[in-house]
Formats: structure tokens, C-alpha cells, sequence
């Protein structure tokens, strides 16, 4: 079984190149479906998500040809079939965006009930509230969710709650119903703004992406293109803390920094200093960290997926710190991990109050899902001594070779496969 082997104490220091959005590209490959013509994808993070996704896309008859590691040409001209399943695609969350595209596209989609990370209940409700409303039958049974219509027309739909899938996904069903579709309460994400880029690239009529209100004018047919898609703003902020928690000074590259302030005024907030330029932020942790408290919300708020991250660096801070969860109520489950390697955390329902310690300690740890999954690998990078870290399949899911860049920040980090590799691991590492 992979697991990463970790020895504690090294600063990291350096410069790392951020992968593309993993939550964006999900959402872009699906969307490429909705034209027979070819498209072009840019900055694709190679990472297990993306993957699966293009598995269940070629399930279907869709040409995907991988010109690079992260670049994809899309051809669905030669779509065979509107029912995606399998045991792989259960495995990720964004299988439901298919859904979305393949309604959008030929009014008509089935999909096996998605997985991803169990971080607490993710409800499609306003996923089938917005196609219902578009006009789709929908209907749950035998673990898949299916939709269809004689012909999807345009609608009023206001969310109930700010949902980033929901929105995704009737923002692609509605680009080519007809009529005008107006999505209120939508989701502001960097990747909804994305999303929104890439279909207008393709010919859709879509404007207010990245407000409250989004307004979809359908249209007849898309076309192809040539996208590249945005950075990955968790991965950048995973590293940025990374920073925090080893006392480093370490440059994330290739970003946009507005979809970073947030964590940039968190890090800040603790003492760390920032500096930013066109396309990177700078993280340094020259002095010892302090407490904040912060809850997490929809964009432009603090994310719910940088949550156990931040966690982890107010675990080494001075003082008392406050994090409340407001988006998913699973979100604490690695605290009892945290907690093996001396952390001081005590969990109230939806909120962690957090004591600083002095020190970490190593320890042999598990994953719970894939954010907290990075966070404990943060955790181990400062612990004094030697950890290791199971179910490392959840980190992979978003993270692009993860190991390897933090070894390029002087990181004392393996992927291990076996005992004897492990013991070559502590020889190494002293």
C-alpha cells in the first residue's frame, strides 16, 4: 500500500509551480461534450479526478487524445450512449456534472450516484431543483440519478443555499435551452467564472459569472475551442500555509492572486509576511505564529477547503484560535489524527477550539479525505521526528505530484510502497 514516509523539521524553501484548478477542470472536461466539434484544454492537472472523469467521458464513445500531460483534445461527435457508470466514476464528487452536460446537450443524461471524499452530506437537491425547473423529469433509484426532457426551456431559478456543483451544473443545462435562464444566489467561485469563460468560448451566451445573479441566454449549438484552465487557488493556499507551519519561505507560482486573498489575509493576520506580484504570492514565517479565528464561507470567504490547513498552522500557534465550519458538517474527522501528534483541539459540533502547542511529534497517521489528507502531510513536514501517512489515494485525488514538490522545497518526504522502502527511508533520513 502507498503511504508517504516524512521526517519533520526541514523549512521549506523555494520556489513551486501551482497545477491547474482540479474543481475547474472537473466541471470543463464535462462541458466538452456539448460540442461535436474538437476542443482543446490547457493546463489539466494530471491528478486522479481528472482522470476518472476522462475514463467515464471515453466509457461513452467521447475521443479524448492526451497531446501532453496537461493538455487534452475532446472530440464527442461520435457520443454512443447517456448513461455513465461503473465503480470508478463513483469515486469522484463532479461525476454529477455529466449529468449536466450530456441534459444540456442531447436532453437526456444517467448517472451513477457520485463518491469523493466523505466530508459530510453533499445533497444534489438544487441540482435537480434547477433541471426540474429547466423542464427535466428527474428521478433517484437503484443508486443513479437520471433527467430527461422533450426540450429543456430557459427559467427563474433561485438557489436556496450558495452551492458550487448546483451552479456548475444548471449553468450547462441551461446554455442551450431555449430562452433566457436566470440563476440567482449563484455560487462566485473562481471556477464558476471559469466554467462561465469556457462555454462563452464555445459559442454560449452567459454573463454575470463571479455575482450573485448569472444570466443565461440559450443558444442553437457550440462550437469548438482552445482553453486554458485557471491555477489551482487550494493548492496554492496548501503550499502558502505549508510555509507558515515550517518556518520557510517558499514562492507560489504561476497563480492569480485575487483568488487568493482570503488565505493571503490569514497568513498575514498570524505574522507571516506576503508579497505578491502578477502571478505569484511569496510566503515567509520569520516569526513565531499567532492565533485568529476564522469561519469558513462561499467565495470570496475563507474556503471550506483550506480549513484543516489553517487548522493545522493555528495548532502551532501562540495562544487560543477559533475555526468554525460552515459549509460541511464532516469536516473535523482528522483532528483525532492532529491530536496523536500533539495537538491541543477540543471539537464542538461545527466548531474547533484550538490551544496552540510549542511542537508537533511524528506519528503514524491516516488520510480522512483529501484536504485534511494534505493538512496532516503539513503537519508531519514540522513534527519532530518521523511520520507516515495512510490512504494517500484521497491526496492524489487533487493534489499533482505532491511528494515531489515539496522534496523540491527541501521537504524530507517519500512515497513508500513496502517495509524495506521504509527502512531505506529512515536510513536516509537519520
Amino acid at each position: 500500500m502507498e503511504q508517504y514516509a516524512i521526517k519533520g523539521g526541514n523549512p521549506l524553501v523555494g520556489e513551486v509551480e501551482i497545477s491547474g484548478a482540479k474543481n475547474a477542470a472537473l466541471a470543463i472536461l464535462a462541458a466538452a461534450i456539448m460540442t461535436d466539434e474538437t476542443v482543446l484544454i490547457e493546463n489539466v492537472p494530471d491528478v486522479r479526478d481528472t482522470n476518472v472523469m476522462m475514463q467515464a467521458m471515453e466509457s461513452i464513445g467521447v475521443v479524448v487524445n492526451r497531446i501532453d500531460r496537461h493538455t487534452v483534445k475532446i472530440n464527442a461527435s461520435q457520443v454512443h450512449d447517456l448513461v455513465i457508470e461503473g465503480d470508478y466514476i463513483k469515486k469522484i464528487r463532479a461525476s454529477y456534472y455529466l449529468l449536466g452536460s450530456l441534459l444540456g446537450k442531447y436532453s437526456k443524461a444517467e448517472v451513477v450516484l457520485p463518491g469523493g471524499c466523505n466530508i459530510g452530506l453533499r445533497p444534489i437537491d438544487q441540482h435537480i431543483k434547477g433541471f426540474r425547473a429547466l423542464g427535466a423529469d428527474v428521478g433517484i433509484g437503484y443508486g443513479r440519478i437520471s433527467a430527461e426532457a422533450v426540450k429543456l426551456k430557459g427559467n427563474h431559478i433561485y438557489m436556496d443555499v450558495v452551492t458550487v456543483g448546483a451552479t456548475m451544473n444548471v449553468m450547462m443545462a441551461a446554455v442551450m435551452a431555449e430562452g433566457t435562464t436566470v440563476i440567482e444566489n449563484a455560487a462566485k467561485e473562481p471556477h464558476v467564472v471559469d466554467l462561465a469563460n469556457f462555454l462563452n468560448s464555445m459559442g454560449a451566451n452567459i454573463k454575470g459569472a463571479g455575482t450573485d445573479v448569472i444570466r443565461i441566454k440559450g443558444v442553437s449549438r457550440l462550437h469548438g475551442t482552445e482553453y486554458g484552465i485557471i491555477p489551482d487557488q487550494i493548492e496554492a493556499g496548501t503550499f502558502m500555509f505549508a510555509a507558515a507551519v515550517t518556518k520557510g519561505d517558499v514562492t507560489v507560482k504561476n497563480v492569480i492572486p485575487k483568488h487568493l486573498e482570503s488565505i493571503s489575509a490569514k497568513l498575514l493576520e498570524i505574522g507571516c509576511e506576503i508579497e505578491e506580484s502578477d502571478d505569484a504570492v511569496r510566503v515567509v514565517a520569520a516569526k513565531p505564529l499567532g492565533h485568529t479565528h476564522v469561519k469558513t464561507l462561499p467565495y470570496p470567504g475563507f474556503p471550506t477547503d483550506m480549513q484543516p490547513q489553517i487548522t493545522v498552522a493555528l495548532g502551532l500557534s501562540a495562544g487560543t484560535s477559533i475555526v468554525t465550519e460552515s459549509i460541511f458538517e464532516n469536516r473535523f474527522k482528522y483532528v483525532d489524527e492532529l491530536t496523536c501528534m500533539g495537538a491541543n483541539i477540543k471539537v464542538e459540533s461545527n466548531t474547533a477550539i484550538i490551544d496552540g502547542v510549542s511542537k508537533y511529534t511524528g506519528a503514524h497517521i491516516t488520510a480522512p479525505d483529501l484536504r485534511a489528507g494534505a493538512a496532516l502531510v503539513i503537519a508531519a513536514l514540522a513534527a519532530d521526528g518521523i511520520s507516515t501517512v495512510d490512504d494517500i489515494k484521497y491526496i492524489q485525488r487533487g493534489y499533482e505530484d505532491f511528494h515531489l514538490k515539496l522534496q523540491h522545497l527541501g521537504a524530507q518526504i517519500d512515497l513508500v510502497t513496502t517495509d524495506r522502502e521504509m527502512q531505506k527511508f529512515r536510513l536516509k533520513v537519520g
